[in-house]
């Protein structure tokens, strides 16, 4: 059984699939009708109109109908391409058990348990007729396929089969209304519509199921009495042929297979059984865990069943329908109807070759599974399941070839699979074992190889190697030398299809094709939602594959595409040219003419083989959005141009290539605010002044004009379009121009006709402006404002531009690749026009009339127009400045047109590259290395990963010193940004310029080392801030130190555990010179001190000074204790006599005179937050960076001792060096 679809959903009673689409309806006890897809396993539709279960449903085979019947009483028909229920069929009394549209008449049959059939008529919308006869609830009713008969099946233990000839005639309308009349009594009173032809009697309890066989006079029923009947009928009589037994529990439904000759049937017991309809013996059995079946639909075409259980349902095949076949150059052969045929693909004839043997045991899934052929030695190894998996070897006899009746004894064996290796040698696999059997042709084994991995098949993989095949792996192996070539993890693999030349490999799993090298090196990966079938290898390297419904292509860069559909399944073998050869499921040989057009253009593309590109642009019909699409991603935007004739999409792609020329005609034709202004940004950015120019003007976007002017230092311009802006009306605009003209005299006067006195005033002050300034004063009266006293003013002018006129120089890029006659054999000419007209002198577009110049009128004119409103404005182009008729050009600044010569040579830009800051970041999972890249975020990432770090404030410094160390900054021209360079460690001259280094840093584990030096000094000295100051840092640092060398990395982490150390001491002796007031915790503080894990000089420190605390408090016992630690470790004499002065008095008197928390006899750490020991055996948890110990109730704190972890998180470990990466 080959489950091809499954669903998890309430108890399935009723299933029916549609007739040509890959489609299933399901109908549940929920009251929810589901359409699925069960190719693609999706869910296409539901219908939720009955109340309670619903038992029947079936597909119309030519309406986009189907019906459905339920507990609800009702028969409701549904359009399932509006999705809604179109009408509804009422005269049931019980539930409804199952329905059926009839293949020609517009009727439908039902079956209730209120005892009674009807037929309906679905276009007039009535019952034509109520069968009665069954005593008790009718389970089932279907018509004949072909007769007009229908069956049906109640639990009053009986199948009736009914005659309904007489209901054609009565569908014809009656001629008068006496016979109308006659009919209406016959209705009333049950008339002879329907009579009952037989009623079959032999189960001993309720009948469930029946159903006619599609063409033979036979009818099979199941029933409660847990047995499947088989009944035979003809004119007269009908008979029961044979009982069925083995269902343990009531039999729910059964049917004829409609191409096989079996039986299926389902039952409570939870399984599904298949028997042989000839010899009425069971062959199979399916059986489920937890789930009772009900109801079993079989496809009208195909060979598809579908079963409903309690929680679902699943849609299945029998057997397998790829026929076994084996590709041999020119030739294949494959195995039909129990004969191995061969058939020539250049003269496509076919012929049998010898009849194979016919297996003798009666289950499914027999027939040959593979297909291995030597062509030296014209032997064929076919392959089956047959006894858990075995082979035959056949000998073909060069004169029997045609001569099908020579009957040949095969060699045969067991194995999970077998093929050729060799010449005259082949390969078996035993599974159980793990290992491979090479034989002769003899069928004798020359020698045995245990296998590097646990094979479940084997597959040719070139001479004397085998592809092994696992679960989730495949590995090639060289059965000679012994040696595994090439390993690859890789989902379930099917099939596997060498190239021609042996040097690719595609690897056919259930979704998904792996393209790899002869050693099985990866090249690309790609997946299917439909199941893959077959694939084939075409001459240019190409892999052809088919799946259910497509032929698709996958070029060697993992890019697919369709070829074609396809109605029915097929398996290609063969791919010549333009021609596909197949196999279909019935065996026959199809040869299919493809268009390859489309990927041999996107391969020559990928090859980079440009003439062949060319001369397909010219001479095929490529076109499409999806082609243009598919240039454009590839980075091929000015290919695409030569595809298009829409404007603006020539517009975009012109724009992303950067071929301005093109821009400019396409926007000239549209000519919409938009276009220009993207042709206005992409000129800038190319810096062709003279066209962003000309855009502005299109758009009349004087702000951008004023300051583009300014930048190019073409001021005299700038004067006019402040004489515009005054002509306009438009004050800002003026003053903005003024402004950047450095124009004083003319702020002043713009000021003083906007109003603003006092402002022209002090403008004119500070300029030095005095008479101006005077006349104001007067005008202003006692208003006149002060100027500031002391402040000196500094002149406000623009600076002068670097670069002025013309446009920026480009770099000198290499040619197009599409140069050439591209463009007019892509437009045929058209684009020269089109340039030629946008290439007027246009390029600095303002030189308009002198305004000085102008006669009154002229400026009245104006004036008139600016009051008229916008509209007028727009269409009158303001005394024809902007045309691009009358612009006066000066020879030098001319703005580089669409030439000829351009035309014939297309520039390509280069790509701009990846910023080096991206190539760490991408690169690098160091927090140091990112962060020297500014990925600040990524670098926080990684530390609460790697450290639980959370506290990021005492870090902040070092990221942004990493970042500045990283990068040095260039000055360039005044109006040109700083360029931006990146620093690399261990740079050398010898170093590839195209490889990135990693960034320098400006933290390295040396200074660390010299900062703990620095740290034991000041201890030493007693600077016990100082000293935590400095250790701290250590800790603060080492997140960001990257060191080269695994040894490297353990020096780290043992310097983390030292600094811990004194960071966590000198903590507790700074808190403990705090307390002065609580004499019992400073002993405490001072005792847990001597325990950490100190430099020799520092702990005798510590132990001297715990021995004085403790014996000022008369603790002697403790004082004691320390004494004698501190004599072991050979002090200087001065703290040993003093040591040994106590020794001497506590040994007079040990006792404590208070009760510490100290217990050092029992070993324990300290807590790095509270200061209260752990002793041994007790809860504790750890700061997962400086390892710190703490009571449980702090957990999720930020650590006390480093104050950048949270104690208690989950972190990965310190990554501080790339050879913990690779």
């Amino acid at each position: 059984m080959l489950t091809k679809f499954e669903t998890k959903s309430n108890r399935v009673k009723g299933l029916t699939f549609h007739p040509k689409r890959p489609w299933i309806l399901a109908s549940l006890h929920s009251g929810v009708i589901q359409l699925w897809d069960y190719r693609m396993g999706t869910l296409i539709d539901r219908f939720d109109e009955h109340e309670g279960p619903v038992r029947g449903v079936h597909f119309h085979n030519s309406q986009p109908l189907f019906v459905s019947g339920g507990d609800d009483y009702k028969i409701k028909v549904w359009n399932h391409k509006t999705h809604r229920c179109l009408f509804t069929l009422l005269g049931h009394l019980d539930y409804i058990r199952t329905v059926q549209f009839h293949h020609e008449n517009p009727w439908i049959v039902s079956a209730s348990d209120d005892q009674t059939i009807r037929i309906w008529n679905w276009q007039s919308r009535t019952c034509i007729s109520v069968l009665t006869g069954h005593n008790h609830y009718v389970m089932c009713a279907s018509f004949h396929p072909k007769e007009d008969l229908v069956v049906s099946a109640s639990l009053d233990q009986t199948v009736r089969v009914w005659d309904i000839g007489s209901l054609k005639k009565k569908s014809v309308s009656p001629a008068d209304d006496l016979m109308r009349f006659t009919q209406m009594n016959s209705d009333l009173f049950g008339g002879v519509d329907a009579i009952v032809k037989y009623v079959l009697e032999g189960h001993d309890r309720g009948v469930n199921w029946a159903s006619f066989h599609p063409t033979l006079p036979l009818i099979v029923s199941g029933a409660d009495d847990r047995q499947v009947k088989l009944w035979r009928m003809n004119e007269t009589k009908a008979w029961e042929v044979d009982t069925l037994r083995g269902h343990m529990n009531n039999v729910s439904s059964v049917m004829f297979h409609a191409k096989q000759d079996i039986i299926v049937s389902n039952s409570e017991d939870k399984s599904i059984r298949v028997w042989d309809a000839t010899k009425r013996t069971g062959i199979q059995t399916f059986r489920r865990e937890h789930d009772r079946f009900w109801i079993l639909a079989v496809h009208p075409e195909i060979n598809l069943l579908a079963a409903g259980h309690d929680n679902g349902m699943i849609v299945f095949k029998l057997e397998r329908e790829r026929p076994a076949f084996a590709v041999s150059g020119d030739s294949l052969f494959f195995v039909k109807d129990r004969f191995l045929r061969y058939y020539e693909c250049s003269t496509q004839k076919e012929t049998q070759v010898i009849p194979i043997r016919r297996p003798g045991t009666p289950s499914l899934n027999q027939s040959p599974r593979t297909l291995s052929y030597s062509p030296t030695e014209n032997a064929v190894l076919i392959c089956s399941d047959l006894d858990g998996g075995s082979y035959e070897l056949y000998i073909i006899p060069k004169e029997s070839v045609g001569r099908s009746d020579v009957v040949q004894d095969a060699k045969r064996g067991t194995g999970g699979s077998a093929v050729f290796i060799a010449r005259n040698r082949f390969a078996v696999l035993e599974k159980s074992t793990s290992q491979v059997l090479v034989k002769n042709l003899k069928n004798e084994v020359v020698k045995k190889s245990a296998l590097p991995i646990p094979t479940d098949a084997i597959f040719y993989a070139g001479t004397g190697n085998l592809l092994c095949r696992s679960e989730d792996k495949v590995v090639i192996f060289d059965l000679q030398q012994r040696l595994v070539l090439g390993e690859l993890q890789t989902p379930f693999v099917r099939y596997v299809v060498w190239s021609n030349d042996m040097e690719s490999v595609a690897l056919l799993s259930k979704h998904t094709i792996i393209i790899a090298s002869k050693k099985l090196v990866l090249q690309c990966t790609l997946h299917e939602t439909i199941r893959v079938k077959s694939g084939a290898w075409d001459e240019n390297g190409v892999f052809i594959y088919t799946t259910l419904n497509h032929i698709k292509y996958c070029l060697p860069n993992g890019d697919s595409g369709i070829i074609r559909t396809l109605d029915v399944p097929i398996y290609i073998t063969k791919v010549s040219g333009n021609t596909i050869f197949c196999l279909d499921r019935d065996g026959k040989n199809r040869a299919i003419t493809i268009n390859a057009t489309e990927y041999i253009f996107k391969l020559a593309l990928l090859r980079k083989k440009y003439d062949h590109v060319m001369g397909m642009i010219r001479n095929s019909q490529l076109c499409g959005q999806a082609m243009i699409a598919y240039l454009q991603q590839k980075g091929f935007p000015e290919v695409a141009l030569h595809f298009v004739e829409d404007e603006r999409v020539r517009f975009n792609l012109a724009l992303e290539s950067g071929n301005i020329s093109v821009a400019v005609a396409s926007a000239t034709e549209i000519n919409e605010k938009e276009q220009w202004y993207k042709l206005g940004v992409e000129a800038l950015r190319q810096g062709n002044a003279g066209i962003v120019e000309f855009a502005y003007q299109q758009t009349k976007n004087f702000e951008r004009l004023s300051f583009l002017y300014l930048i190019t230092g073409k001021l005299d311009k700038l004067s006019k379009l402040m004489k515009i802006a005054e002509v306009k009306n438009n004050v800002m605009g003026q003053f903005h121009n003024a402004l950047y003209l450095g124009d004083v005299k003319e702020r002043v006067k713009i000021l003083e006709n906007a109003g603003h006195l006092p402002l022209a005033y002090i403008t004119a002050s500070v300029h030095g402006l005095n008479d101006i300034a005077e006349r104001l004063a007067t005008e202003l009266g006692d208003n006149v404002p002060t100027l500031p006293e002391g402040k000196t003013p500094s002149l406000l002018m623009p600076p002068s531009p670097v670069m002025c006129g013309g446009d920026w120089p480009l770099l000198r890029v290499m040619k197009g690749i599409f140069e050439g006659g591209l463009e007019s054999a892509a437009r045929g000419g058209a684009v020269d026009e089109d340039e030629e007209d946008v290439g007027g002198d246009w390029g600095e577009g303002l030189d308009m009339v002198d305004v000085d110049g102008m006669e009154d009128t002229d400026i009245k004119a104006i004036l008139e127009e600016a009051e008229r409103g916008d509209e007028e404005e727009e269409n009158d182009e303001e005394g024809g400045w902007l045309g691009i008729d009358d612009l006066e050009l000066p020879p030098e600044l001319d703005t580089p047109k669409a030439s000829a010569n351009a035309r014939s040579s297309v520039f390509v830009a280069p790509t701009q590259g990846m910023p080096v800051s991206h190539i760490w970041s991408q690169k690098s999972s160091l927090a140091a290395e990112q962060a020297a890249a500014g990925s600040f975020d990524a670098a926080m990432r990684l530390l609460h990963r790697q450290l639980g770090i959370k506290n990021f404030a005492p870090l902040k410094s070092m990221f942004i010193d990493l970042f500045n160390g990283s990068h040095s900054y260039l000055r360039a021209f005044t109006s040109s940004p700083v360029v931006p360079l990146a620093i690399e460690r261990g740079w050398s001259e010898s170093s590839s310029p195209n490889v990135r280094g990693p960034p320098a840093l400006v933290y390295d584990f040396s200074q660390q080392e010299e900062k703990l030096k620095s740290g034991y000094k000041a201890t030493t000295s007693g600077k016990l801030t100082e000293a935590l100051r400095l250790f701290l840092s250590i800790l603060h640092t080492i997140p960001l130190v990257v060191v080269e060398s695994r040894s490297e990395v353990d020096e780290v982490k043992e310097l983390v555990i030292i600094v811990k150390e004194y960071v966590l001491g000198l903590k507790m002796e700074l808190k403990r010179r705090e307390t002065r007031d609580d004499p019992v915790r400073q002993q405490e503080l001072a005792a847990y001190f001597t325990h950490c894990n100190l430099q020799l000089p520092h702990l005798r420190l510590a132990l001297f000074s715990a021995m004085g605390v403790c014996y000022k408090a008369r603790n002697l016992a403790t004082a004691y204790n320390f004494a004698k630690r501190l004599l072991e470790t050979n002090p200087m004499e001065s703290q040993a006599k003093t040591a040994r002065q106590i020794v001497q008095a506590a040994e007079r008197n040990m006792t404590d005179a208070t009760e510490l928390n100290y217990d050092f006899r029992n070993p324990f750490v300290i807590c790095g937050s509270t200061y209260v020991p752990i002793y041994r055996g007790q809860k504790d948890v750890s700061c997962p960076y400086c390892t710190a110990r703490f009571v449980p109730s702090e957990e999720g704190k930020i650590c006390g001792v480093c104050d950048l972890a949270v104690i208690g998180a989950d972190a990965s470990g310190l990554v501080c060096s790339p050879s913990q990466v690779r």
